[in-house]
């Protein structure tokens, strides 16, 4: 037995451009490869420092982190990642030496974290990553820093977009 399932493609209304719909969907689907992407990227850098213990969510996670000392739930507010995602990852942070954590005080429930010597030095590895290709993004892949202006600006006004759709239940 053949069951397809048949994907509806949103169609725009017919006042607007009919070539809408199908742009929306093309960038959704490239904004979920080049997050795949810079995924596989960041671990094959680790893979070649020889780091292969951190996966590219936790490195990613490190650099963000920075110089700042947060709770779980500042980073997953940042929109950086998902709760469950945070928790778990900061527990095997933790373990494995890249995150040094401290109780709060006054809330025992509450616990701040921030980066080791350890952490520090996998950021720094992300770091040199995004700089050797800041070097080439616009000699080698032709993207000039007007087009990156541009799509920043438009990556910008459609997140902007996503959280009002989640927040106000559009």
């Amino acid at each position: 037995m053949n069951t397809a399932i048949k994907v509806e493609r949103p169609r725009a209304p017919a006042n607007q451009d009919p070539t809408l719909g199908s742009e929306y969907v093309q960038s959704l689907h490239m904004i979920e490869r080049l997050h795949h992407l810079l995924l596989d990227v960041i671990k094959d850098e680790f893979d070649r420092t020889g780091s292969s213990d951190l996966n590219a969510v936790q490195a990613l996670l490190l650099y963000n982190m920075g110089d700042n000392e947060l709770t779980a739930g500042e980073l997953k507010s940042r929109g950086y990642y998902l709760g469950s995602n945070v928790s778990y990852n900061l527990k095997k942070l933790v373990e494995m030496g890249y995150v040094d954590y401290e109780r709060s005080e006054t809330d025992k429930r509450s616990v701040r974290v921030s980066l080791s010597a350890k952490g520090r030095q996998a950021a720094a590895v992300v770091n040199r990553l995004y700089q050797r290709q800041l070097g080439s993004v616009e000699t080698v892949a032709q993207v000039s820093g007007e087009e990156l202006k541009g799509l920043n600006k438009a990556l910008g006004r459609l997140e902007r977009f996503w959280i009002d759709q989640i927040r106000f239940r559009l």
